[in-house]
């Protein structure tokens, strides 16, 4: 991957910042929708990007072809976190927050090299510097692993624009570490940029994170995540995902993932 020189200003060190059985789903009755992960370990896939960064828009389009690219047969999580910290170069980032940053610095903890810039994909926890060429193959080599964590998930609509969301996961060791995640994403979503380094594009996001809960500790082998939402009028709810995941304690290896992708009619 070549990085342009101008885009120097987008590396920050990082002390400064859930194949053989896919997740099972069912949209129920009122709309409520149930996953629960399978045997083999999905690939969530993180992409840390901002619209202020000329080098993104391609990264952005891998990403929201990625289902597709990676094939019907592969077990694959998608997020994009868009960061702060190019925001004070001409175009503030609608999408942007700040514990995205946080986030990324997190993981790069666990990296050999622990610099952040975007775009920056991390595969199962891992960065993965070749994105450009190596992405289904990253896919292809979790999703031979047996999970060692389970996670059920369900959304559930409520009055007024509430989702009510439940995430349940269980470790068959109860001596395994790790940290239950949840995460809205929004997809389709289009946005028209006005200054900066991509002054006059029209970018289309796709898993763009907007809610980002957690961690919930493992304890015992089980964690817990139950939380009430209330959904901006902004966000469409046809076009939102749930994600939970749990990472392991030691390091930034995630252990399983899933989404309520294979509810069609998004959380409502």
């Amino acid at each position: 991957m070549i990085i342009k020189s101008r885009l120097a200003a987008c590396f920050l060190p990082a002390w400064l910042l859930a194949v053989a059985a896919p997740a099972a789903a069912q949209l129920a009755a009122g709309q409520r929708c149930t996953v629960q992960s399978g045997p083999q370990t999905a690939a969530l896939v993180e992409l840390y990007s901002s619209e202020g960064c000329s080098s993104c828009p391609p990264a952005d389009q891998r990403l929201n072809a990625l289902r597709k690219e990676a094939g019907a047969a592969s077990l694959v999580v998608p997020l994009a976190l868009h960061v702060t910290y190019w925001d004070q170069i001409g175009w503030k980032d609608p999408l942007a927050q700040a514990q995205f940053d946080t986030r990324q610095a997190e993981l790069l903890r666990h990296q050999p090299r622990h610099v952040a810039y975007t775009p920056q994909f991390f595969v199962g926890g891992t960065e993965l510097r070749s994105w450009d060429t190596q992405l289904p193959a990253a896919i292809r080599r979790i999703n031979t692993t047996a999970a060692l964590v389970n996670i059920g998930l369900s959304t559930t609509p409520g009055p007024g624009g509430k989702l009510l969301l439940e995430a349940n996961a269980n470790a068959p060791d109860a001596k395994t570490g790790g940290q239950l995640y949840v995460a809205i994403s929004e997809s389709g979503i289009v946005s028209k940029v006005l200054r900066g380094e991509n002054r006059g594009a029209t970018l289309h996001h796709d898993a763009a994170v907007r809610l980002w809960l957690g961690p919930v500790a493992l304890a015992q082998g089980r964690a817990q995540l139950r939380r009430e939402v209330n959904l901006p009028a902004s966000w469409r709810p046809e076009q939102l995902q749930v994600v939970a995941f749990v990472q392991r304690t030691d390091s930034s290896a995630i252990l399983q993932a899933v989404g309520t992708a294979q509810c069609v009619k998004g959380v409502l």
